[in-house]
């Protein structure tokens, strides 16, 4: 559920499909929006549209010490129906990942941390002339903590700089609890919000509760 956010940024269910298949290909994702009719922050659920449709290809990562760092290229297609659910533009990201483990003061306390830095550049070409282009610099720093083996733990900032607004910046920060339960499932719940930044920024929102649940196979 989402509150004053921008294109991209809805009130929607999200369905995602990866594969991992090791190699020079470490994976492949695609993701499918359906973005709820009343776009409002309870949303609509039960009355769903199909959104822009993603696919992301992700690269072997290379590595320095213990830090590693993946790269990806993504594609968005303008699918949505209505199309005012959509950007009504292809889109072209590439991005660097960067993960590490993160040293705590607390031996033995069943406690694991990693940092995780990533840029992103976003770029759209073709589809409707009359939409509004993108491009947009996606920057994200996660701290991820896992307890016991069991429950995960996130915060996130997610600046961004929308250079067809000649750079203008914006932000928000998320926080995420989740459990791994069955061996195979994991669900979490996570809280966002604005923390600087006009609401015209690409990619932001005013607040955003997400509650989501994985299935590893």
């Amino acid at each position: 559920m989402v509150s004053h956010g921008t294109e991209g940024e809805q009130t929607k269910t999200t369905l995602r499909a990866e594969h991992f298949p090791g190699g020079a290909v470490a994976l492949l994702r695609l993701d499918v929006p359906l973005p709820d009719q009343k776009q409002n922050f309870q949303g609509d659920p039960f009355e769903p549209r199909l959104g822009d449709i993603k696919g992301r290809i992700g690269f072997r990562a290379w590595t320095s010490g213990e830090l590693r760092f993946p790269w990806f290229v993504e594609l968005t297609l303008p699918t949505a129906d209505p199309e005012s659910l959509g950007t009504g533009k292809y889109q072209l990201g590439a991005g660097q990942r960067v993960l590490g483990p993160v040293l705590l003061p607390f031996p033995g306390a069943e406690l694991r941390s990693a940092s995780e830095a990533e840029v992103e550049q976003v770029v759209s070409f073709a589809g409707d002339a009359a939409r509004k282009d993108i491009n947009t610099t996606k920057l994200e720093l996660t701290l991820n903590d896992l307890w016991r083996g069991a429950y995960t733990f996130k915060l996130k900032l997610k600046p961004r700089i929308d250079w067809v607004q000649d750079g203008d910046t914006g932000a928000v920060a998320e926080v995420e609890g989740g459990v791994f339960f069955g061996r195979l499932w994991r669900a979490w719940l996570m809280l966002g919000t604005r923390v600087w930044g006009p609401d015209t920024i690409n990619g932001t929102y005013k607040d955003k509760v997400e509650i989501g649940i994985n299935r590893t196979f």
